[in-house]
């Protein structure tokens, strides 16, 4: 029986991630302006996940007819995925100044 293990040579072809474009910090998640069908939700999350937006977009369309979860959750990404040029969510907005009017 032969227990010594074979080690494969590296070739000097080989790309690291950062060579190939991959980036090990994540990816922020925010709705952009181009792409927009109506808040950008969608076309958020697909450049989040790296998907077509046409996949996302039916994704959403099919949850909405089949079970009536897909505008709930559309409308929780509208409120909750912050614009690309916002630093903050329109849910974060909103409470930060219900704070400020409390104190």
């Amino acid at each position: 029986m032969n227990t010594t293990s074979a080690q494969q040579p590296v070739s000097s072809s080989a790309t690291t991630d950062h060579e190939a474009g991959v980036s090990s910090r994540p990816q922020p998640l925010y709705r952009p302006f181009h792409d927009r069908m109506l808040a950008g939700v969608a076309a958020g999350v697909a450049r989040y996940f790296d998907v077509d937006v046409t996949i996302v977009r039916i994704v959403f369309a099919v949850l909405a007819v089949v079970g009536g979860i897909g505008v709930p959750l559309y409308l929780a990404g509208w409120l909750l995925i912050p614009d690309e040029d916002a630093e903050q969510s329109i849910a974060s907005s909103f409470i930060q100044s219900l704070q400020a009017r409390s104190r």
